[in-house]
């Protein structure tokens, strides 16, 4: 099952989020109903880009690649 590497803008906090998740839709939405508590305080959130992936295992090395760019 393909997953998907997500980049988002909060313009409230000014900061980038980075994820990755098999259901973009459900989990932007997530985000943007604070019921993610790390992303809570900068709602509304914009998705910048997103890339697929396979599987899992590499979903989480592009994500850690693009967290270690900053």
């Amino acid at each position: 099952m393909a997953y998907v590497v997500y980049i988002l803008f909060s313009d409230v906090l000014n900061k980038y989020y980075v994820g990755q998740t098999q259901d973009l839709g459900s989990r932007l939405q997530r985000h943007n109903e604070g019921r993610v508590n790390f992303t809570s305080k900068g709602v509304p959130w914009k998705l910048i880009q997103s890339f697929e992936c396979p599987d899992r295992s590499e979903a989480v090395h592009l994500e850690s690649k693009i967290k270690k760019r900053g």
